[in-house]
């Protein structure tokens, strides 16, 4: 799988375009608006794979790229904000807590310690959520689908997503620590690893879209 997630990019005869335009738009990413028009390209991905449609779709029909992208941004937004909410708590705990005498600073050490540990956690079950989330909307096109329990549940505590999204984590920081190692040279890391951040979350969101539609049982295109 993870042979064919690197590869899938590749299927499509104008995959270097591809590559070029969803770089362009991930190194441009500070400003919002190239961030969900790469969502939107990651929901058709997820929408094509979990049918076992492997051609990977282009950066065309703009307006409904968008649509998609603004949803599954959404998404991703709702879910985040409990790691955030959860930091500002803390910080405020930590305010509330803080006070003259000696033991005011192991109070505020001690709560910055628990909410850092707890935010992490959430943060990484967010993560976990997210691509299950955004591939139920690009299965049903509600944003509601994005938070029904019902459908995510069996999917999230199955083997196969748990399998696919930890696949999907290490492609995504093999290519980080790539950036990395090209950071050595000013700016080539940024603007290289804007292309190969695109490249590894489009073979991330291959393998969940192929593992979302093993768990929910969907018709397969390519066995038509």
């Amino acid at each position: 799988m993870i042979t064919d997630s690197l590869t899938y990019l590749r299927e499509s005869d104008g995959w270097i375009k591809t590559v070029v335009i969803g770089g362009l738009l991930t190194l441009l990413g500070f400003l919002v608006v190239p961030t969900v028009l790469v969502a939107g390209y990651l929901v058709r991905v997820l929408r094509g794979t979990m049918h076992g449609d492997d051609t990977p779709p282009q950066f065309d029909d703009w307006g409904d790229l968008a649509g998609d992208g603004v949803r599954a941004f959404a998404i991703g937004v709702v879910y985040g904000l409990i790691p955030a909410v959860l930091v500002a708590v803390t910080a405020g705990l930590a305010a509330a807590a803080a006070g003259p005498g000696p033991r005011s600073g192991l109070v505020v050490g001690a709560v910055g310690i628990v909410g850092g540990l707890l935010t992490v956690v959430l943060g990484l079950l967010a993560a976990y959520i997210v691509p299950a989330a955004v591939a139920n909307y690009a299965e049903q096109g509600s944003i509601r689908s994005g938070f029904a329990v019902g459908d995510l549940r069996p999917v999230l505590t199955s083997g196969t997503y748990a399998t696919a999204w930890v696949t999907g984590f290490a492609i995504i920081l093999a290519a980080g620590l790539v950036a990395a190692v090209l950071n050595v040279v000013p700016l080539l890391g940024t603007v290289v690893g804007a292309f190969v951040s695109f490249y590894a979350i489009t073979a991330a969101y291959y393998v969940v879209g192929h593992a979302w539609g093993d768990c929910r049982g969907l018709e397969r295109h390519d066995d038509e």
